[in-house]
């Protein structure tokens, strides 16, 4: 990361003069030098484009005007509440922050009252929460006003949760860094459902920051694969991350356990990345797989629950379908396993070597024991397998 970017700067939100926006991208620019912060305006009379350059599309904006480019230096990031106060009455980083009486916080020898928190509590509880971070939550584990939190505050996100009940389902971001959490996701509601079913909590939720807490269970990743809407995620400095030696095996092994992630750590994750990722942890844990009751055949895979409490993605990362063409009686059908992150271009690539068809000419549709009745198109080449909602034991039917 440049010098001046944090490293967290992605999904930040900062201010350039006057105007406020949310960094969308950080890094360089064709036929420019140094690095760039890509910046979805507030206002997006303040922007120039819809995150596109040359042709090049960076990152992606609701306004089609409402992104531009600016240099690390004119992006102010600003500061939590203590730093500030610290900076505003010379303290320093050895004296104690502690509560005091009321709406009072003692730094050192000073008193600093919190003017009007009443009217602020309520004006949050009656607000539309979309982004929480750890620059709103106290060690008491309320929602306070613009307190950092320290490492005693949570021991487990759920402390959170039930503060924010009700509000849920407006949650876009959440940033809970350095906070001594020690697993992600809230065990007692989100574990009850299905190993595959999404959670009801945070519909909305699209980014995630647990970065540098204590998080030592790989099963918490699991569980953030139940939130329906998570597409960005930051988990660097948890211990989980140290049992594994191979960093590279580490990414993948997160990629394959969370199916709509886009973007780790900053980084986003390309279409062969997850491919590759879903198809090596199937290697990694097919042994395993066959060991705890395992089978190609579907009426005789039974793996334990053990083994499905620990990889609940596992069984669906290949996907046993059967293909039929319709109206060629005389074509037999053929039983395919496709990783159901495929897209339905690659699927189409896979029958021309099998049927000597050309994609262009194939029309591909679904139907399932689910779906009495009904065909369900698969139109768009660029959905993986999965954005269709097909399971093992569907039936693909080829037309052209």
């Amino acid at each position: 990361m440049a010098a001046g970017v944090p490293p967290d700067a992605l999904g930040r939100r900062v201010s350039c003069g006057t105007d406020y926006g949310t960094v969308r991208y950080v890094g360089s620019v064709a036929q420019t030098a140094g690095i760039w912060l890509g910046v979805e305006w507030d206002d997006p009379q303040r922007g120039k484009h819809d995150g596109s350059y040359e042709g090049t599309q960076y990152f992606k904006c609701r306004h089609p005007k409402g992104g531009s480019f600016i240099r690390p230096n004119k992006a102010n990031f600003g500061v939590d509440f203590l730093t500030a106060v610290k900076d505003r009455y010379g303290l320093n980083d050895k004296q104690d922050v502690q509560y005091g009486t009321g709406n009072t916080v003692v730094f050192g020898t000073k008193t600093v009252e919190f003017v009007g928190m009443d009217s602020v509590a309520e004006q949050q509880r009656q607000s539309l929460f979309t982004h929480i971070t750890n620059d709103f939550v106290t060690k008491r584990g309320k929602a306070e006003s613009h307190c950092t939190a320290s490492e005693e505050v949570f021991q487990s996100v759920h402390v959170m949760f039930m503060y924010l009940e009700g509000q849920l389902n407006k949650l876009v971001d959440i940033s809970v860094r350095e906070c001594a959490v020690s697993h992600a996701g809230q065990e007692e509601e989100i574990s009850r459902t299905c190993a595959r079913c999404k959670t009801k909590m945070f519909p909305l939720l699209k980014r995630l920051a647990i970065n540098d807490n204590k998080i030592s269970q790989w099963s918490s990743i699991n569980e953030l694969d139940k939130l329906p809407s998570l597409r960005a995620l930051q988990c660097n400095n948890n211990p989980f991350m140290d049992t594994e030696k191979n960093p590279e095996t580490l990414i993948q092994l997160i990629i394959a356990k969370i199916s709509q992630l886009e973007v780790l750590n900053n980084c986003e994750i390309l279409p062969a990345e997850r491919r590759g990722a879903e198809l090596d942890y199937r290697k990694i844990f097919g042994k395993d797989w066959l060991e705890a009751g395992g089978h190609w055949n579907p009426e005789k895979n039974k793996p334990s629950e053990e083994f499905l409490a620990a990889h609940p993605r596992y069984p669906t990362l290949c996907l046993t379908l059967t293909i039929k063409c319709p109206e060629k009686p005389e074509q037999k059908p053929v039983e395919k396993k496709l990783p159901e992150s495929m897209t339905i271009q690659k699927v189409k690539g896979l029958l021309y070597r099998l049927f000597k068809i050309p994609g262009s000419e194939l029309k591909l549709s679904y139907e399932s024991s689910k779906l009495e009745g009904k065909e369900v198109e698969l139109d768009n080449d660029q959905k993986p397998l999965q954005f269709y909602s097909i399971e093992s034991g569907d039936c693909v039917l080829v037309r052209w």
